[in-house]
């Protein structure tokens, strides 16, 4: 890491540019802001007891007042903390200029956009640019249908997608189709047709098996995020390739949460592939899809998809489209975003301090078995595996109740630290990319504390 960095992640010569403090608000605010969301906002999310205010860098307040140390960086979307203040002035210029213009117009913001993802990509392909990670995953669904339509098998068009069990695409009706979990289809079936995701991950011959004379195209997460944070192999990420090119069918990877150089990488396999080959091995390997979106504009909504220059004009005027996807505003942002990332070498900061995270939990398993498993990921995007709750010694009481992650991610709150639950037994840590390394100890220190309580 390079530069001098303060406590908020956030070098010394920015802090004039914005004000970063905030009052805590009265001491009813919390009960009468829950208040308003229990009578107008449809409860589609299980919400932890806290009512946040304001943030600076990887740090947060709630209306009371109190600091929080935030280690899940708004499940991997905050890729600068809160509040940069050169994301600030940058959203504050381009609204002065231009905010939004339909997409039937050309602006220089989404050009250089484009142009910068495309040459992260490799330097080949193009990209459409969308407002989530859901409408970026649909846009590669609407890809594989189309390829299949210029590509038909024996049967005719080919329009099956194939994903993994643990896999996370979305909540539209075709992301939880391509979802590998079934809470997330529960009641709201019968599912769309064309999807299949029942094959396990990480198993070549299981995929290999799926493919059929109707299937159009793979997809997998380079790390499975919901799904446990779960890397893919080098003999799969290869293995998949060599299939796909066997079938001609299409490899798309969801990049949503593992992407950005969330890994110390710009892709998660490109970290993956050159950990293991080396980065000139890894760099002649390229998927025909990526979908992006939270990092990309690092708290601004924003999606894209990445399509291979063989395919990148299969969606042609009139296939596809989006109201908001692309504006000048979300460009100019995440344009900074990714001057600020490469400006100030973060990927490798995510890389070496995330090296320096995941031992430290590999560490805290060989000293507290009974409650810490082991420590998955890569980079920033790092998960603690945790043992049953019920074999849990502090959770052992309260294991009919709730999960582990969730439990202990409770205890991590109480004591200031901000995490994120995935599946029953992880917790996840998915913070800012400038996170200063004092303060990934001062999380390591608090994580410490609360696994000791367990035990």
């Amino acid at each position: 890491m390079r530069g001098a960095w303060n406590g908020r992640g956030v070098k010394e010569s920015m802090l004039s540019a914005v004000d970063v403090a905030a009052p805590a608000l009265a001491g009813g605010a919390r009960d009468v802001v829950k208040s308003l969301f229990d009578r107008y906002v449809v409860p589609t999310y299980g919400r932890f007891d806290l009512v946040m205010s304001h943030g600076s860098g990887s740090e947060v307040w709630d209306v009371n007042g109190r600091r929080y140390l935030d280690l899940g960086g708004g499940i991997a979307v905050c890729s600068l903390g809160h509040a940069h203040p050169e994301v600030a002035a940058t959203l504050a210029q381009q609204a002065q200029r231009l905010v939004h213009v339909s997409n039937l117009y050309y602006h220089e913001p989404q050009g250089r956009l484009a142009e910068s993802l495309v040459g992260l990509m490799g330097g080949a392909g193009k990209v459409f640019f969308a407002n989530s990670g859901a409408e970026s995953n649909e846009g590669l669904f609407k890809l594989a249908r189309r390829f299949g339509h210029h590509h038909p098998g024996e049967e005719g068009p080919r329009y099956e997608v194939i994903s993994t069990l643990n896999s996370f695409h979305g909540r539209t009706l075709g992301g939880i189709a391509a979802t590998g979990q079934e809470k997330v289809k529960a009641g709201f079936g019968p599912m769309l047709d064309g999807f299949r995701c029942d094959v396990p991950f990480n198993d070549l011959e299981a995929m290999r098996a799926a493919v059929g004379p109707r299937t159009a195209a793979l997809l997998i997460e380079g790390i499975q995020g919901e799904g446990g944070i779960t890397a893919a192999s080098v003999e799969y990420l290869l293995g998949l390739r060599r299939l796909c090119d066997e079938k001609n069918i299409l490899l798309m990877v969801d990049a949503v949460q593992c992407g950005h150089f969330r890994t110390g990488c710009f892709q998660s396999y490109q970290r993956v592939l050159s950990d293991a080959l080396g980065e000139e091995e890894a760099g002649r390997f390229a998927p025909d899809a990526v979908s992006m979106a939270k990092s990309l504009g690092g708290g601004f909504p924003m999606g894209a998809f990445w399509v291979a220059p063989q395919w990148a004009d299969l969606l042609g005027p009139g296939s596809h489209g989006t109201t908001y996807g692309g504006t000048p505003l979300g460009c100019a942002v995440a344009l900074k975003v990714l001057e600020i990332i490469q400006r100030d070498h973060l990927p490798d900061h995510a890389r070496e301090t995330g090296q320096w995270l995941h031992a430290q939990i590999a560490a805290l398993a060989d000293a507290y078995p009974h409650v810490v498993q082991g420590a998955r990921g890569l980079g920033f995007m790092l998960g603690m595996e945790l043992v049953a709750a019920e074999k849990i010694p502090g959770l052992a009481a309260a294991a009919g109740t709730r999960p582990a992650s969730l439990q202990c991610v409770d205890r991590l709150h109480e004591a200031g630290l901000l995490t994120i639950p995935s599946g029953t037994q992880i917790v996840r840590l998915l913070p800012a990319l400038n996170l200063p390394r004092a303060q990934a100890e001062e999380g390591m220190e608090i994580i410490r504390k609360v696994v000791r309580a367990l035990a």
